[in-house]
């Protein structure tokens, strides 16, 4: 039996809409590295990165990214005492996991181009597909599937990094991730480039509310506004 994502798992049950408003450019790129101000284990990210509340309460940078409920910021295991048999993050930052369902849905206003990334840790092998349309309908731009990182002997035992990207031309509006629930991680998950940790939200263990990116993207979504408004457009994310 190969050991779970979580040690202990203390987390509230909540059922939330989210919604699908906020700006993000299709231009340049945003990493994520689930840095939350009040992780103090693993709790749901929610609309944190669309300039709201996470599950606990803490706001964030408006990156126009929501998460669906089941996806967790999940601490590393250097933290005390260490409820996470997750770490060695490549950029020194948490991670995203899911531990129940098919996937979890993160929903990005506007769409990305030019490629999408990540780094993984798996027991099990894994797989993702592009879209051109949201939901994963339309067109299909990109896919790539990954076989897994395996273990460690020891704590962390999700220590192995991979890192999976995938470029492409056009819009994407949805991304389908597929994976087996509680037996892999994410990190560094990066929309508009096709190498993970490149985009200006990414800030090595800090909260990704300092990042420098939420400057570059509020400058380019006042610029971009008239034309995101237009679009509507919303892509989505299964871990």
């Amino acid at each position: 039996m190969q050991p779970s994502l979580l040690k202990h798992l203390k987390i509230a049950a909540l059922s939330v809409a989210l919604p699908l408003a906020g700006m993000s450019s299709a231009h340049g790129s945003i990493s994520l590295n689930f840095v939350l101000p009040d992780n103090t284990s693993s709790e749901q990210i929610l609309n944190y990165y669309n300039g709201g509340a996470d599950q606990n309460g803490a706001i964030g940078p408006n990156y126009g990214i929501t998460f669906g409920p089941d996806s967790l910021a999940l601490v590393n295991n250097s933290q005390n005492p260490p409820n996470s048999n997750v770490g060695n993050e490549p950029g020194g930052g948490n991670s995203a996991v899911f531990l129940s369902g098919p996937g979890d849905v993160m929903n990005v206003a506007g769409g990305f181009t030019t490629g999408f990334s990540f780094y993984q840790a798996s027991a099990f092998p894994g797989s993702v597909t592009v879209y051109s349309g949201p939901n994963d309908t339309g067109t299909v731009l990109a896919s790539l599937s990954w076989a897994a990182t395996g273990l460690n002997g020891s704590e962390p035992y999700y220590g192995i990094w991979a890192s999976e990207g995938v470029s492409f031309a056009g819009t994407a509006e949805s991304v389908d991730f597929s994976g087996t629930a509680d037996y892999i991680a994410f990190t560094d998950v990066t929309i508009g480039s096709a190498n993970p940790g490149n985009g200006n939200g990414h800030s090595n263990g800090v909260p990704d509310h300092t990042g420098l990116g939420i400057y570059v993207l509020a400058a380019l979504g006042l610029a971009g506004a008239a034309k995101a408004s237009r679009r509507q457009a919303v892509a989505t994310v299964r871990f």
